[in-house]
Order: structure tokens, then C-alpha cells, then sequence
């Protein structure tokens, strides 16, 4: 390995095998497994792992897949989702009282071929249909789909919802507190922000915003020990980062050293003239990757089947089709592992569940879902 410094699912299913055989991962502290799970999710984007061993997959393409005891079913009754470029059907997650509530929170492109923006909904799940579906929150500006959507969900430990918005392919947009694009947003559970925003009254800011800088965020998760959060984002410049956000900061996209081509001469004008912001200003990275991997899912490792990597990340990789395990010390990275051996697609999605497994998201076209397990 190379190294870097409770409910019952009410549907009629359809049977699916995972063919893909299981992949051996001989890591620096223990050698494990990747098991496939289930197999066939079209452009699948983000992964769900709801009580009693039920998994939910969104796809891009809109829609959401149910996969219970080795078998699959489309799940029915989503709004209108416009999935142009990189837009679509994004993230999912289940509420913290999900037992008691049903909820299930999800982040989509919503609007028309013109414009569209990136919104959260959420709704119950009633057998194959999605019920009580409603609209939450949605960004304040709408662009002409383009890359860059997002998004993730990640829950704080005050039942608050954490929410990525990309910078929608225009990067200046991220340094503009006026406009969600280019964020990480906190929400309420009805999608509204909560008063203790870390800039909930400031002038200039708008009260949603958790942090900002960002270019597009695809990893996201809280430690539930300590209540860091962590993210990873792609920046497109050769500098993809893994941030420890520090709440009401900036975070820094774009940054200065990069081409006109890029973010344009006028904003790179600003930058440099101090207009914008100084590098005292900005949230430094936990982690620079040192080449573009486009890091996708993220989670932080607990529970008794990883016992070498408590605490520890796990994040995957789009481009470098890549899994990559970041061994902290607090929360300075003091190491990071490459997993994989041989390709596996791109990662889309990494969640630990609470069986206490990780789960791997991974592919496009004919996506997989592995479970990661001690090798016996």
C-alpha cells in the first residue's frame, strides 16, 4: 500500500445479485474486505444507511434506490428534479429521529433548462413512495445548470442539518457572503437558519451560512466525539484539500495563485489588491492533496470492527478511483493510506453505519455498494 505523510421495509422487491467478486484490502493495521452488496445503481450519487440494514441510493438521474436483505426496489414519488450537467438528484441522508419521524432529507437540482438551483427537501417513506414530500430550502440565486451543484448532508449533534452548495462553476461566487453558491450552509430540521448561526445578524452575511470558500464540497462529516466537522472538496486547480471547517470562516476558494482562465482577471485583480481578503483571513487546509483525486465521501471511523482506526477518515476519490484513510493525531493528519490496490470505479459515497461498517459507494453507469469487513 502506498503511503502519503428500526423499521420494517413494506416493498415488493426485485432480486438483485452483486456478481463483482470480493475485494482483499491488505492495510497497514489489519487486512479487510470489500464485500459487494448490491449492484446496478445508475449514476448513484449519494448512500443512506437507515436502521435495520436498509440502504438507500440517490442517482443522479432522479431517482432513488431501496436495497433490503439482497434485494432492490425504485422508489417512487420525488418532485420535479432537473438533471442537467452535473445537477440532478444528490445527496440523502435520514433524519436523527428517523425511527420516531420517518423523515429523510435529500439535495437536488431543482428549476428548469434556463436555471436552476440547488434545494433540500425531505419526506417519509410509505413502502415503494415517497410521502409528505416538501421543499425546505433552496439557494437564493439561480444560474444556467452548469457543474458544480454539490451536495452533502452531514447532522450536528444539536439536530442541526449541515448542507454543501457548490459554487455552481463560478468561482468568485464563493467569496460572496451575499449568495449561498460556494457554502456550507446550517439549517434547522424545517430548513430555516438557526439564530445562533455564527453569522446569523452580521451585515453583508447571509444567515444560512455556516462557512464559505468552498468550490465544491463532496465530503461531509461530523465527529461525533468531539463535534468537528470535516470536508473534502475538488477545487479543479490541483490543490484538492480536506478542510477541518472552523464555523463563520473563510475558507479560502478561489485562492490567489490560480489562472485567469480560471476565476477571471478582474476578481484576480481584487484578490491581489486585498479587496477581497488576505491570507490571515483564510481557514488553511488539514490536507493538501498533492494531485487532483476529486475526493468524494467522507467518514469518520468509530466502532469495534476498525480497531486501529478509531478516529481516523476515510474519504473517497472520483478521479484517483481511490479509497484513502487520513490517521489523525487530534486534528493534525499525521499519515494517509491508499487502500486499493486495483480500481474499483469512482467512490462516490463512504458512510459508517450503525451495524458499525463503513460502506462504499462506487461507480456510474452500473454502480456498486460494498460493505468494508475485517477479514476473517
Amino acid at each position: 500500500m502506498k503511503q502519503w505523510s428500526g423499521f420494517t421495509l413494506a416493498l415488493t422487491m426485485v432480486a438483485t445479485a452483486a456478481s463483482s467478486d470480493e475485494v482483499s484490502l491488505d492495510t497497514e493495521h489489519q487486512t479487510l474486505r470489500l464485500v459487494p452488496m448490491a449492484e446496478g445503481f445508475e449514476e448513484p450519487r449519494g448512500l443512506a444507511a437507515l436502521p435495520g440494514e436498509l440502504f438507500l441510493v440517490s442517482e443522479r438521474t432522479g431517482q432513488i434506490q431501496a436495497f433490503y436483505n439482497d434485494e432492490q426496489q425504485r422508489v417512487e414519488g420525488l418532485p420535479g428534479i432537473q438533471e442537467e450537467s452535473q445537477g440532478g438528484l444528490l445527496d440523502i441522508a435520514a433524519s436523527p429521529d428517523h425511527p420516531d419521524s420517518g423523515w429523510l432529507y435529500f439535495t437536488y437540482s431543482s428549476g428548469d433548462e434556463e436555471s436552476t438551483a440547488t434545494a433540500l427537501a425531505r419526506g417519509r417513506l410509505a413502502g415503494d413512495q415517497l410521502v409528505d414530500v416538501e421543499e425546505l430550502f433552496e439557494e437564493n440565486r439561480r444560474s444556467a445548470p452548469r457543474d458544480h451543484s454539490g451536495s452533502r448532508l452531514a447532522w450536528m449533534d444539536d439536530d442541526t442539518l449541515l448542507m454543501s452548495v457548490g459554487d455552481r462553476g463560478e468561482p468568485e461566487r464563493a467569496q460572496d457572503t451575499n449568495d449561498h453558491a460556494g457554502s456550507i450552509l446550517r439549517l434547522t430540521p424545517q430548513g430555516l437558519a438557526p439564530e445562533d448561526n455564527p453569522r446569523f445578524e452580521d451585515v453583508g452575511y447571509l444567515p444560512e451560512i455556516y462557512s464559505w470558500g468552498h468550490g465544491h464540497v463532496l465530503g461531509l462529516a461530523v465527529d461525533g466525539d468531539s463535534g468537528d466537522v470535516w470536508a473534502v472538496e475538488s477545487r479543479g486547480n490541483g490543490y484538492d484539500e480536506l478542510l477541518l471547517i472552523r464555523a463563520g470562516e473563510n475558507h479560502g476558494w478561489p485562492e490567489g495563485d490560480d489562472s485567469e482562465a480560471t476565476v477571471g482577471a478582474d476578481f484576480l485583480d481584487d484578490l491581489a489588491s486585498g479587496e477581497l481578503f488576505t491570507e490571515e483571513d483564510v481557514i488553511q487546509p488539514a490536507y493538501r492533496f498533492p494531485s487532483d483525486v476529486a475526493p468524494s465521501g467522507l467518514a469518520v471511523v468509530s466502532g469495534e470492527a476498525y480497531p486501529e482506526w478509531q478516529g481516523d477518515l476515510l474519504v473517497g476519490g472520483l478521479e484517483s478511483e481511490q479509497l484513502y484513510r487520513f490517521e489523525l493525531s487530534g486534528t493534525e493528519v499525521t499519515g494517509v493510506e491508499e487502500l486499493l490496490d486495483q480500481s474499483l470505479g469512482p467512490v462516490r459515497d463512504v458512510r459508517q453505519a450503525a451495524d458499525g461498517y463503513l460502506y462504499v459507494l462506487v461507480g456510474d453507469g452500473n454502480g456498486m455498494l460494498y460493505r468494508l469487513e475485517p477479514e476473517e
